[in-house]
């Protein structure tokens, strides 16, 4: 028997092969950036530490609200009921507690970032991402909205006892919208400055190591800088100052101490220490809990600096307005020292406001963080480091 012969397929001479998506380092496509997002979550999802570690916050912050909540209670149980005392306390408790969370999610936030590219690396699963259509972009990205979600996550599970502290009083609505939204930000900003760490180390340990370092400079080094530039801008100067005339004989004294009959103030040049804060004062405001205490709206009518949001509000804007020339050294017209005080500090907010220089600062960090990472990414690579395993 003959095999019957087999149809021949002619060829389609007139197709094409399909098309090939050439991209660049900074090809960005929705698609691209919600497949690394979701691959990223789901790993975090079946993972039960990352569960426990939601549970843990949660249960750390409740307590530590819980606590406040009873000892600001207890502190103006014993004083006269007076609307202002309870505003007091109530700024102070939101203060206190939305200090306490962005402290906690400044150290979780770098453990969802700062191991996510050489982790993968050192799994092997980086390279598979890196031969497919996605761009080095859309891999960063990815990664660092899913980690930034999940910070967001630790938030989300604060938020209702930033609320509780919210409704004890003294804060108005605008500043509770106002201040979660600056933590989601330095949130976001601390997962880019890790993923940056990730993609620039080989090991994991070494770039949550100086992830931390960054966040620790941001924090507390630069409140050191600035102590330590204090002597430095200091110094005895010939500055002009508005005194006190005494007259050569005797002078009578009230019962509060004030000068019976007026004494006159002339303004003349003396030499007087003097420090010019105004020169350093940004040290301060790339702080991420100035920048987020300066955001707060100042309470309503209020005179007085007794919680810690208005008091950092007005000390790094008091830095910022420096030496005030006269200085004024009229002890004795001095009839109201708030006045006084309040009309120093209204000076100080005409400058305008501190957080947008401070959040700058941070933004461009968090963006350095994510170009860092793109470019390291991007493929061909001319060297690698020693030990990286490339799939």
């Amino acid at each position: 028997m003959s095999a019957e012969a087999q149809p021949r397929i002619a060829p389609d001479e007139g197709g094409a092969p399909p098309p090939v998506r050439h991209t660049g380092s900074w090809s960005l496509t929705w698609a691209g950036l919600r497949t690394v997002a979701a691959l990223e979550l789901r790993q975090r999802v079946r993972s039960t530490r990352w569960v426990v570690s939601l549970v843990v916050f949660g249960v750390v912050v409740g307590v530590v609200t819980t606590l406040t909540f009873f000892v600001s209670r207890q502190m103006t149980a014993d004083m006269a009921a007076d609307p202002a005392i309870d505003a007091t306390a109530g700024r102070t408790m939101f203060g206190f507690i939305v200090f306490f969370v962005l402290f906690l999610g400044l150290l979780v936030s770098p453990t969802l970032s700062a191991t996510s590219i050489n982790g993968d690396r050192a799994n092997g699963t980086l390279a598979t991402l890196q031969v497919t259509l996605l761009s080095p972009a859309e891999i960063v990205l990815g990664k660092l909205l899913a980690s930034w979600l999940a910070s967001l996550a630790f938030l989300a599970v604060s938020v209702p006892f930033i609320v509780w502290a919210f409704a004890t009083g003294g804060t108005a609505f605008v500043g509770l919208l106002t201040t979660v939204l600056m933590l989601a930000v330095v949130l976001a900003v601390v997962c880019a400055i890790g993923l940056g760490f990730s993609a620039m180390t080989a090991r994991s340990a070494g770039s949550a190591v100086l992830t931390y370092v960054a966040i620790a400079g941001l924090t507390v080094v630069s409140l050191i800088v600035f102590a330590l530039s204090v002597p430095l801008v200091s110094g005895e100067e010939r500055v002009q100052v508005r005194s006190e005339d005494w007259p050569g004989g005797e002078v009578e004294f009230d019962e509060n101490g004030r000068p019976l009959e007026e004494i006159p103030c002339v303004l003349r040049e003396e030499e007087r220490y003097v420090t010019h804060t105004e020169r350093t004062w940004w040290l301060l405001a790339v702080n991420p809990f100035v920048v987020v205490a300066d955001a707060l709206p100042p309470a309503a009518g209020s005179t007085q600096i007794a919680d810690p949001m208005t008091g950092i509000r007005y000390g790094v804007r008091m830095a910022r307005l420096g030496v005030e020339e006269p200085l004024n050294e009229c002890w004795s017209q001095w009839q109201d020292w708030e006045a006084e005080e309040q009309a120093r500090r209204d000076r100080a907010d005409s400058l305008g406001a501190v957080w947008p220089w401070g959040l700058a600062f941070n933004l461009l960090l968090g963006a350095a963080g994510v170009a860092l990472a793109v470019r390291r990414l991007t493929i061909p690579q001319g060297t690698l480091p020693r030990g990286t395993r490339v799939a």
